[in-house]
């Protein structure tokens, strides 16, 4: 029977591996950050999106600079931001590497819409954000990713895809 007075995980520091296995026990919402456009498109799955601000509107993410789409987002200083609903788990994958497809491949099998900085967002997202970049602040292996959102696409009851425990989780609307 574990010592309940003193958990074995208190006080130490965790390595790396044990501290992304934690954080697979939450839950997240799966958005889509897009940027770049022909050969350079590209993009990546986050479930660390959060509200920074409504005046002015912001929101944030957390990206790691290891990825392929950091750089390309660093210097075209725009994105798309689309939150997926329940039917967006073959996105998510696509835009998460299963299968190896990269940049502009990623893009195939869904429908999209480009906003006023040129950003592509999901056609049948639930939510979209077409974004300028205000800051991306290094820390440790991300960056965070403040954008000022420019505009808004909504398309109500489209239910969101969840990420929990190593696995997609459709949440619908109904």
């Amino acid at each position: 029977m574990p010592d309940l007075a003193r958990p074995p995980y208190l006080g130490e520091i965790p390595a790396p591996k044990a501290f992304r296995n934690a954080m697979r026990g939450f839950v997240g919402a799966c958005s889509l950050i897009t940027t770049g456009t022909g050969d350079m498109a590209t993009g990546l799955v986050v479930t660390s999106g959060v509200s920074l601000t409504a005046e002015p509107p912001m929101i944030l993410a957390c990206i790691n600079r290891s990825a392929s789409s950091w750089p390309i987002l660093k210097q075209t200083g725009v994105f798309g931001w689309s939150a997926l609903g329940s039917a967006h788990q073959p996105v998510a994958e696509r835009f998460s590497g299963v299968g190896g497809l990269k940049g502009q491949d990623r893009y195939q099998g869904a429908q999209w819409v480009t906003g006023a900085t040129g950003a592509r967002h999901l056609a049948d997202a639930p939510l979209a954000f077409d974004c300028t970049v205000e800051e991306m602040i290094d820390r440790g292996t991300h960056s965070i990713l403040i954008g000022r959102v420019q505009s808004i696409l909504t398309n109500p009851d489209r239910g969101s895809l969840l990420y929990w425990n190593g696995a997609y989780h459709p949440l619908s609307s109904a």
